[in-house]
């Protein structure tokens, strides 16, 4: 190959590169060497280099409690997405036509209306006053009014519902890959429906979960809008808390070092959850 062609690949893909580095890169980059900055409540931003952000975090027990109430969430959101998404995409994959495509876009509406609006319907039904409160009541559960506002519950519901449709579409594309006759061939040896799907059909399918769950724990643990209109001032995530320190505090370095130690612990759990899958599915087809 000559130098020419070798060159032609980098050529190619350097306008995406740029783009990349330009909206990605570079942005982060700055996060982080804000973080190191010091902050001084008369004189704001100082532009000298110090670990004092870091040690602050590290050394306050309240930053503890977010990062735990933030990754708790992002974990309940992806367990419970997982079970909700990976069925709803096999119950669509079971559908004919015109079915399928109808409750296909049922399932994926919900992306077309803004998170704000939907956490908003939410917060009117999560209300002492609300729809739910009010069920309850009527149905003897209940000998008060109830609020799942400002609640672990309440944010993981609402989060749930915002996301689930990235499970479905995940699972969904590998339930495509997938060949129907598998599925005969092993009712025909004698295999139930449920030994068929534990068996057949989710093996086949656990690429689908690993990338849904990727996508929507990183989405649940970044979330902002919705920890922040369900959760309020009590239950305060990394987001919400970092957030506040760019906007209303202007302690812009510890804003910086909320988000970048939310950032790494982010992809250290998503690359440790993924190897772990990784081997334990090819220790099973190996």
């Amino acid at each position: 190959m000559t130098p020419g062609n070798r060159a032609k690949p980098w050529l190619l893909t350097a306008p995406a590169l740029v783009l990349y580095a330009t909206f990605l890169i570079v942005p982060l980059f700055m996060v982080l060497l804000i973080s190191f900055f010091s902050f001084d409540f008369y004189g704001g931003i100082q532009r000298t280099f110090t670990w004092k952000n870091y040690v602050d975090i590290a050394t306050d027990a309240y930053y503890y409690e977010v990062y735990a109430r933030t990754f708790g969430v992002a974990a309940a959101v992806t367990a419970i997405s997982i079970v909700l998404g990976s069925t709803e995409a096999y119950v669509l994959s079971r559908m004919r036509k015109p079915w399928k495509g109808l409750f296909l876009m049922i399932v994926l509406g919900p992306l077309l209306i803004s998170v704000v609006v939907r956490t908003l319907g939410w917060a009117l039904l999560f209300g002492s006053t609300g729809l739910i409160s009010q069920a309850l009541q009527l149905l003897g559960l209940s000998s008060g009014p109830v609020s799942l506002m400002y609640t672990n519950l309440g944010v993981t519901i609402a989060l749930t519902h915002v996301l689930v449709p990235f499970m479905v579409i995940a699972v969904w594309a590998s339930l495509q890959r997938i060949n129907p006759s598998s599925e005969a061939a092993a009712r025909s040896l004698g295999a139930g429906q449920l030994t068929v799907v534990r068996r057949v059909i989710l093996p086949q399918i656990m690429p689908g979960i690993a990338s849904g769950s990727i996508i929507v724990f990183s989405l649940a643990a970044s979330a902002f809008a919705t920890p922040e209109i369900i959760g309020g001032r009590r239950l305060k995530t990394v987001a919400t808390s970092a957030y506040d320190e760019f906007l209303n505090t202007l302690n812009w370095p510890l804003g910086a070092a909320l988000a970048i130690i939310l950032l790494l612990a982010t992809m250290a759990v998503l690359v440790s959850a993924n190897r772990l899958i990784e081997r334990r599915y090819s220790a099973v087809y190996s």
